[in-house]
């Protein structure tokens, strides 16, 4: 029983140690570079009423929710999703602001994915949300914010794959497909099953034009230009002006310098229904999922009570720290590699040096040695916690004895020449 104690639920994990402080330092870099677009935090509770994420919001299925009642009986859940949790305080809170909104966030999300897809269940994600804003520049900040902060935690090589919603929206308006048969021609498209699409698609009493587009769609990925040839493939007026938005975000992204990381997939759907324009994923190697998802929800706010156009994306920080560890990409980390030791008689003296090389930014740990463990005992310990250095003061206290105990060398230096 006692052992059982030990474990954690599936979908769950425990980081510690040096682990534990790379995701730190991780997440401080990227929220470095939200704060210098001039974004501003925003911390929303960790679960909330079940009807701020139900599926009518385009959110998570509801079965995939980690719900429970209150003691008054209300049903609550734990945050699968910080996009309608934004939404809804944003809401709340800028009713009256008719100005964009910049708001970034650190936060957990919880989804209850079956055992069998090796997902985190508990999930740690930051991003940014850009509200009252419909224009492309938008769109591009957006994008631009993502490279950035990707580059910022030490990744080298990924991509964006950048879509948008409203190609397929206007096709799926011209055929007059039905909700049902929409979302299995959604779920075929998004795995880019081409003979799952051909058999749904031929079967639909639609123009032979048509047909042919919603065939071509999981092919119509890759450049700019790969894209701008579906124009020849449609007449239709919303997916032509998808193809233009998608343009001029391209521009926005060569101003600065960025267009090399981004191609297009007008294929591209999500599982989250309330995205409205562009969509976007960032994939790298040695992670088998994506690391950052976002979009446009003109429409998400509006179901809250303000009419507000809205954009913005969420990075899996897990996901991304597992990527940086497989690439082999060092995240620098200030870890005490150095023990001081001081027997009770040298308390102060040791108290004084921790504090000189603590203000000197240099981490130290500081330890009363127990007069019944010897020297050597502190000495295999340091070696267990990654400690490299060890610094004695004698019940004396006059003179430091420093050990490096990878070199197995030892050396005595007055306590004076430290503290000068």
């Amino acid at each position: 029983m006692a052992n059982k104690l030990l474990h954690t639920p599936d979908g769950v994990r425990d980081i510690y140690g040096v682990e534990c402080t790379k995701k730190a330092v991780v997440q401080e870099k990227i929220l470095n570079v939200f704060h210098l677009f001039g974004y501003q935090d925003i911390e929303t509770p960790t679960f909330e009423f079940f009807d701020i994420f139900n599926e009518s919001r385009g959110s998570v299925k509801a079965k995939e929710m980690f719900k429970f009642f209150d003691r008054d009986n209300h049903t609550l859940v734990l945050r699968p999703d910080e996009t309608p949790a934004i939404a809804r305080c944003a809401v709340k809170y800028f009713m009256d602001e008719y100005m964009p909104i910049r708001l970034c966030y650190l936060e957990r999300t919880f989804i209850n994915n079956s055992s069998y897809q090796g997902r985190l269940k508990e999930a740690t994600q930051t991003g940014v949300e850009l509200l009252g804003d419909d224009s492309a520049d938008a769109d591009g900040e957006i994008l631009v914010m993502v490279i950035r902060a990707l580059l910022a935690a030490g990744l080298t090589e990924f991509q964006v794959e950048l879509g948008e919603v409203d190609f397929f929206k206007g096709l799926l308006e011209e055929a007059g497909m039905d909700e049902e048969m929409e979302e299995a021609l959604r779920e075929l498209i998004e795995n880019k099953n081409y003979f799952g699409v051909e058999e749904l698609v031929m079967a639909q009493p639609i123009s032979k034009e048509l047909k042919q587009v919603f065939l071509k769609l999981p092919e119509l990925f890759g450049s700019l230009e790969q894209i701008q040839a579906a124009r020849e493939l449609t007449a239709n007026p919303r997916a032509l002006k998808a193809i233009e938005r998608l343009e001029e975000v391209n521009r926005i992204l060569a101003h600065y310098g960025l267009t090399d990381y981004v191609s297009y997939d007008l294929g591209m759907l999500s599982q989250y229904q309330y995205y409205t324009g562009i969509i976007f994923k960032a994939y790298t190697y040695g992670t088998g999922d994506y690391i950052v998802n976002g979009g446009r929800y003109d429409k998400l706010l509006e179901q809250f009570g303000k009419d507000s156009p809205a954009v913005g994306f969420g990075i899996s920080v897990d996901e991304l720290l597992l990527a940086l560890s497989r690439q082999k990409i060092e995240t620098k980390v200030t870890v005490a590699n150095t023990m001081i030791l001081y027997e009770k008689e040298s308390r102060e003296g040791g108290i004084h040096l921790a504090d000189h090389f603590r203000n000197a930014g240099m981490a130290v740990q500081l330890q009363l040695k127990d007069p019944d463990r010897s020297l050597e005992t502190y000495f295999d310990y340091a070696l267990r916690r990654d400690l490299h250095n060890l610094l004695y003061l004698d019940t004396m206290g006059f003179s430091v004895k420093v050990t490096n105990l990878l070199l197995n060398r030892t050396e005595e230096i007055p306590l004076s020449e430290y503290l000068q």
